[in-house]
């Protein structure tokens, strides 16, 4: 009786609100709740499983990541099959970029499901694309590799992956400006330092040089982010003579 009883006992009013969320989202009844719940988990509930192992997404995303690469490898593969490995791997990488990731998270509402004791506002761009991944992870483990493959297409194949717009993407607009700038012999150079001004998070500034010229400035709470924001506005200012002299030397 006590386990028949179990079966009609409705869900608390949170536990519905669960799984039906992400029912509406990956398009099926989930086999096994325990599975998403672990991926929208994260480290500062500090809760263990039954074995004793940490229980939130982390490892969820590292099988993500490596599904999500190996089916939009696979779907390349077919879709041009006069790509080589170097073209292959490039146009995975514009797909499945850290940025993209971010944006799918994003468009998916998924931080609203994510069980957290940090106000989620206080979270990196990051944690979009990592809650993505570890989505996919959980499906899989879930209902199989033929379950997560309907997903990423429904979700990233069919609406992002256009071959030819993806050619003319740029994934990093610093690896681009290096480039052009080693092709045509030019000396540049960032420089970064602190500057934090009156805000509480430390900031990076960056002037980029060319040719010792400043040719864009940029901040940001990153050197890594600010070298790329200063790199895209050089672009953008250079466009015309970057694109006419890379489409020379391709």
């Amino acid at each position: 009786m006590a386990s028949i009883k179990k079966i009609f006992t409705p869900r608390t009013e949170e536990d519905g609100a669960f799984f039906y969320g992400i029912k509406k989202i990956i398009n099926y009844r989930p086999k096994n709740i325990q599975l998403f719940e672990e991926a929208f988990t994260h480290r500062s509930k500090n809760e263990t499983n039954a074995d004793g192992n940490q229980k939130n997404y982390e490892r969820m995303e590292f099988l993500g990541d490596a599904l999500i690469s190996s089916i939009i490898a696979a779907h390349l593969y077919k879709k041009v099959p006069s790509g080589n490995e170097g073209y292959l791997t490039k146009m995975r990488s514009k797909v499945v970029s850290r940025e993209h990731l971010n944006e799918l998270g994003k468009d998916l509402n998924l931080i609203l499901l994510v069980r957290t004791d940090i106000p989620t506002n206080q979270f990196g761009e990051n944690l979009h694309g990592n809650i993505f991944e570890a989505l996919a992870g959980a499906i899989y483990l879930d209902k199989g590799y033929s379950q997560v493959e309907k997903f990423i297409y429904k979700r990233v194949i069919k609406p992002y992956v256009d071959i030819q717009k993806l050619e003319g993407k740029i994934i990093s607009y610093k690896s681009l400006f290096i480039e052009w700038c080693q092709k045509n012999k030019m000396v540049f150079q960032f420089n970064v330092y602190e500057d934090n001004g009156n805000d509480t998070l430390k900031h990076f500034a960056v002037k980029l040089k060319l040719e010792e010229e400043t040719v864009s400035k940029a901040r940001a709470t990153s050197k890594k982010k600010a070298e790329e924001i200063a790199a895209k506005r050089a672009y953008y200012k250079l466009k015309k003579r970057i694109d006419s002299q890379m489409l020379l030397n391709s």
